[in-house]
Order: structure tokens, then sequence, then C-alpha cells
């Protein structure tokens, strides 16, 4: 294992080896949205003793398989899997979520009001990601793969109409932050994702459901957040000594 300070960034850590950021997630240390912190300050934030972190982080093992390293792929490589992988995953569980929390909402809604503000906080997420990853699909990757090719042919930088790659980048990670921020409400308003005694198979199903879409969204967000955005970034910035 990588030698590792309570001053290094939670974001540059998981991207390194992504078994860490299980170890961040299971101290509840958000290391996609909010990567940029260090493991001190993301500590302190989270109210999480420091030491434990950096005890659990010690204990992987350095001979294990790592998992796979995104922070290796070519850019224009991570883009195509993000889009293909995570895009397609959140549009086709959409639907299926909206359904299930609008049964459960119907039959549990009046001893459970929560599930109201649960189901509108999804569905504002799930407009808010539709366009989000338009967005991404429709201009932001498509410039990065056309940085990557005059990368390789040794060309200038290809023009685009927001100018530098970095003012379409920061609109993505602001959103990116509103839909962090909107799953913690809703993983406060469902106790951690905890079904009542009352609740039924659709009930289980539908937590269930919300459970995972968090945790590949953390995934998602991390791979663009920590690895994608930056070298990106980097990447034009080589061009200035073409």
């Amino acid at each position: 294992m990588m030698n590792i300070s309570k001053d290094d960034s939670i974001g540059t850590i998981a991207a390194s080896d992504l078994r860490t950021g299980i170890v961040f997630e299971k101290f509840g240390l958000d290391f996609c949205c909010n990567g940029n912190r260090s493991i001190e300050t993301a500590c302190k934030e989270a109210q999480v003793d420091l030491n434990k972190v950096l005890s659990a982080l010690k204990e992987i093992d350095p001979q294990g398989k790592p998992g796979v390293d995104y922070n290796t792929w070519p850019l224009d490589l991570l883009a195509d899997y993000i889009e293909k992988k995570h895009h397609r995953y959140v549009s086709a569980q959409i639907p299926a979520i909206e359904g299930l929390l609008e049964k459960i909402n119907t039959v549990h809604g009046q001893k459970h009001p929560e599930l109201s503000e649960i189901k509108k906080l999804f569905s504002e997420c799930a407009g808010e990601l539709t366009m989000h990853m338009k967005k991404e699909e429709l201009m932001l990757f498509p410039f990065i793969k056309k940085m990557v090719q005059a990368s390789q042919l040794h060309t200038r930088q290809p023009s685009a109409p927001f100018g530098s790659v970095q003012n379409p980048i920061y609109t993505m990670l602001h959103e990116h932050n509103t839909e962090g921020e909107r799953f913690n409400t809703i993983r406060l308003l469902t106790s951690d994702y905890t079904v009542p005694p009352d609740g039924c198979n659709t009930y289980r199903t539908a937590y269930h459901a919300l459970k995972e879409f968090e945790e590949d969204l953390h995934l998602h967000i991390h791979l663009e957040n920590n690895i994608l955005f930056p070298k990106a970034i980097d990447l034009e910035k080589s061009f200035s000594y073409l």
C-alpha cells in the first residue's frame, strides 16, 4: 500500500486504488463529490476518528488485487466507459425506481410521510441527471475525445464553443455536488435505507434499488471528478507547448 498521510486528498487516494474508496464509504467519507479534501478535513467534517481511518487504509493488503485501475485508462476509453456503463445504468434504473416509489408512497405514504419527500427528491434527481448526462454526451465527452486525438496526432488543440474545457467541467462539478447533497438527504430520510417493520417486499426492493443507485452514482462521479476531469484539464494545458 502506498504511504498515506492525513494531508492527502481522499479523491487522489481513491483514484490510485479503488479499494480505499470502500474504506471511505465505510466511515461515511465522501470521496467522489468532495474528493479534493484531505483525509484530516474529511474526518473532521464527518466527526470520524482520523486514526481509525488511517489504520483501516494501512490494513489494505498491498499484495491484493486493487481492482480495475481506471487511473491508467486513456481518457477517450474512460469517457466511453462512463457513458456506456454508468449513464445507461442511470437511464435504465430511473423509471424502475420511480415506479417503486410511486407504489410504496400510495400504499404506505399515510403512515410514512417521508416517502412523499423521497419520491420528490428522486424525481428531481432523475430530471437533473438526465439533462446532465446529455450535456456530457453531446458536448463535453466528444471534446475530450477530440483533444485525445489531437494529442496523439500532435496537432493543435481543437476549438470549442465553450472556450476552455474547464468551463463545462466546473458546471458538471457543481451539478455533481447538487446530486450528492440530494442523495445525502434521501439517505437521512430512509434512515440509511432501513425498511420499517411494516414495510412490504416492494418497500424493500425500492430501498435496495435506491441504495444501489447511490453506490453506482458515487463511483460514476468519482471517475469523473477525480480522474477524467483533472486529466482533461491537464491535457488541455499540454497544448500550450505545441
